[in-house]
């Protein structure tokens, strides 16, 4: 007679958990170090204006026509010499400020060209105004 054992019957588990963490970090560390660049346009309806009313204070005056060209106290300059002209005006100027005045039809990205031109050029206080608004 033959006698039949049994054959213990063993589970091998394999343990995850040390898995599952890797996991884990390697996605903190792709969230974290992933910039999340989300291209937007930017689309500006300038308001006009409801009064009109003059400027009488200081401030150096640049224009930017519907044909993007940009006039500094009436002197058209080009856009790659807009801060070279500004410094020596910036420097006279108590104030430091600057008065940007575009038309409606100027793109967003021109005016804020001419905005971040002037920045760099030394003005202290940048204001944006349609040409209604300070009476041109």
């Amino acid at each position: 007679m033959k006698i039949k054992r049994r054959k213990e019957q063993v589970q091998e588990n394999i343990d995850i958990s040390p898995l599952i963490d890797m996991v884990f970090i390697l996605l903190i560390f792709f969230m974290v170090s992933t910039t999340f660049v989300k291209d937007m346009k930017i689309d500006i309806n300038r308001p006009e204006a409801q009064s009109q009313e003059i400027s009488e204070d200081k401030s150096i005056r640049v224009q930017v026509d519907a044909a993007r060209n940009i006039f500094i106290n009436g002197q058209e300059v080009s856009s790659w010499v807009l801060q070279s002209h500004l410094r020596p005006l910036l420097r006279e100027s108590l104030e430091k400020s600057v008065l940007v005045i575009v038309d409606a039809q100027v793109s967003a990205d021109k005016l804020i060209e001419v905005v971040d031109q002037c920045r760099l050029a030394g003005a202290k206080d940048v204001g944006v105004a349609t040409q209604s608004e300070v009476g041109v």
